[in-house]
């Protein structure tokens, strides 16, 4: 089931919180001691940067896959990190990264350090409204891989959950899976909150891993079938044709979905029903052409319909998922927290430069 671990950061007591929460959630990857580590010094400079520089926040830790789709049945673990303030936000994040750089009487190597020590890392801030920074922890690549790998497909996915109240398992849950030149995005909502719609989303993902080859439609009546021993879920899901730049998708229930074309938003229509207990007998799908400034989100209902996309959705550099945190910070605030579990997952184009 997804495991979220979320610590409130408003005093320097808490660090020692995310240094734990840290360990355990790469222990739970099953990662090394070497790199328990890694994850446990890159939280702890990110717990207390939001002290230092936001005065407080929160950090998220959550298992993930990579952000370029894996084929097939591969799997790794990796720790997401993610640090969520409402601060003043930097005027200049590429001097934030530099060793030195500091607003605060500090070494000003905090930052730094994360970028050194992360397997991907992404950072994204906005004066006035905070900031989001990102980093995961892999394994060490597996010495019995063997044969040609697969071309990396232009298009990277990455997402955000977070539990109702700080509860130790989301409702939420999503995936995204490769087959030759096609990826599968699916974001499911399991009814109510805790292990019961825990397990209604996690039944979602795996039937996913199982069945990425079916179109939007098909794909929504194999999970019908899954999950019908459980609460059921909204379901949104989507599947883009690299080649041929299309991108299909279908929904039931109040999953959200919204794709941008350049500057402009379309929202992308669910039918209403539960997967698992009411399916729609007709399930149309939409067809959009999918271009390299196209960017999209599906979006459970914890986030609320009037969302907005803000700064970092039209920028093309960012991480999927500190595009994701940021909207879900932007949604929000520290008086007025996320109303439901809440799971946001963003596909985009790989930036053109590889070292963005």
């Amino acid at each position: 089931m997804p495991r979220v671990w979320e610590v409130p950061v408003h005093d320097s007591t808490r660090v020692r919180d995310v240094r734990v929460a840290a360990g355990s959630a790469a222990r739970e990857a099953g990662l090394g001691e070497h790199r328990v580590a890694a994850a446990e010094l890159v939280a702890t400079e990110l717990a207390t940067n939001l002290l230092k520089h936001a005065g407080g926040g929160r950090i998220l830790l959550d298992l993930v896959d990579p952000p370029v789709p894996a084929y097939g049945d591969e799997r790794i673990a990796m720790v997401q990190i993610m640090a969520v303030d409402h601060g003043p936000g930097m005027p200049d994040t590429a001097a934030a990264l530099r060793d030195g750089y500091s607003t605060t009487a500090s070494l000003g190597a905090g930052l730094g350090t994360c970028l050194r020590t992360a397997d991907d890392f992404g950072l994204h801030s906005t004066p006035g409204r905070g900031t989001v920074v990102m980093a995961r922890i892999a394994p060490p690549p597996s010495r019995g891989t063997t044969g040609p790998r697969p071309v990396p497909l232009p298009v990277r996915a990455g997402g955000i959950n977070i539990p109702l109240a700080g509860a130790e398992f989301s409702g939420d849950a999503w995936a995204c899976v490769r087959t030759a030149d096609r990826v599968t995005l699916m974001l499911a909502d399991g009814l109510g909150h805790g292990p019961l719609a825990a397990r209604a989303s996690s039944a979602a993902v795996e039937t996913v891993r199982c069945a990425p080859h079916l179109p939007p439609a098909d794909l929504l009546r194999r999970l019908h079938g899954a999950l019908r021993d459980t609460r059921g879920a909204a379901v949104a899901v989507a599947q883009l044709d690299v080649t041929a730049g299309q991108l299909h998708f279908a929904g039931v229930g109040n999953a959200g979905a919204r794709l941008r074309r350049g500057d402009s938003w379309q929202g992308l229509v669910s039918r209403p029903g539960i997967v698992g207990a009411h399916l729609p007998a007709h399930l149309p799908q939409q067809q959009q052409t999918w271009t390299d400034d196209c960017l999209l989100v599906l979006h459970s209902d914890g986030l609320p319909s009037r969302w907005s996309p803000g700064p970092a959705a039209h920028d093309p550099s960012p991480d999927p998922a500190v595009i994701a945190a940021s909207i879900v910070r932007d949604a929000s605030s520290p008086a007025r927290p996320v109303r439901d579990d809440t799971a946001v997952v963003v596909l985009s184009p790989c930036p053109s430069d590889p070292s963005s």
